[in-house]
């Protein structure tokens, strides 16, 4: 991008900093009319015919400019995914301790892949963990939307979950635990 000297061409489409079109003006009186009201001439468009400059202020331009990506970012939508594995068989408190971080990842609006693997002779208790994925699902869907049902890909349970809006997420396994008094006596 071009500012005031560095314009190169003879006339240049002006615009004025009030937004108003100069017209068609040699780049040195629009260079001029910048210096007097003490903005800059900026070239917004250089491969027009003739090429279109607009008289700012380049710092102002510069932070409106970063200000308009920051808030276009701040708009996208995150597409992490997190992965936690389960086994058929799981221990209860291991159990929720994973499900209270897949509670957390949807959440924050992350996608969350879960699987259940089979190891061994686990491989017969199929039925068992496809059994466990519908309980998941079913525990976890305050939070998520299950984007299929789970399936047995080779030696593990897959199931992809996908955050439910904003407005409608919830929590329910992880509660805030209240706070211990400090329990003894003062001697």
């Amino acid at each position: 991008m071009r500012i005031n000297g560095r314009i190169r061409v003879r006339e240049v489409m002006a615009i004025g900093p009030d937004g108003a079109p100069l017209g068609v003006v040699p780049t040195a009186k629009a260079l001029a009319i910048a210096q007097t009201h003490g903005l800059d001439l900026v070239e917004v468009s250089p491969t027009a015919n003739p090429p279109v400059c607009k008289i700012l202020d380049f710092g102002k331009y510069l932070y409106e400019l970063a200000k308009r990506e920051r808030e276009s970012k701040k708009h996208q939508i995150s597409s992490k995914l997190k992965e936690l594995k389960f086994h058929v068989n799981t221990d209860a408190h291991d159990f929720m301790v994973k499900m209270r971080h897949a509670e957390d990842f949807l959440f924050k609006g992350m996608k969350v892949k879960l699987l259940i693997v089979l190891r061994g002779r686990e491989m017969m208790l199929q039925d068992a963990a496809l059994q466990k994925a519908r309980r998941i699902i079913a525990e976890l869907e305050h939070v998520a939307t299950a984007d299929q049902d789970p399936k047995l890909v080779g030696r593990n349970v897959n199931i992809m979950l996908t955050p439910l809006p904003v407005q409608r997420r919830s929590r329910k396994l992880t509660a805030e635990e209240p706070e211990e008094e400090p329990s003894g006596t003062v001697a």
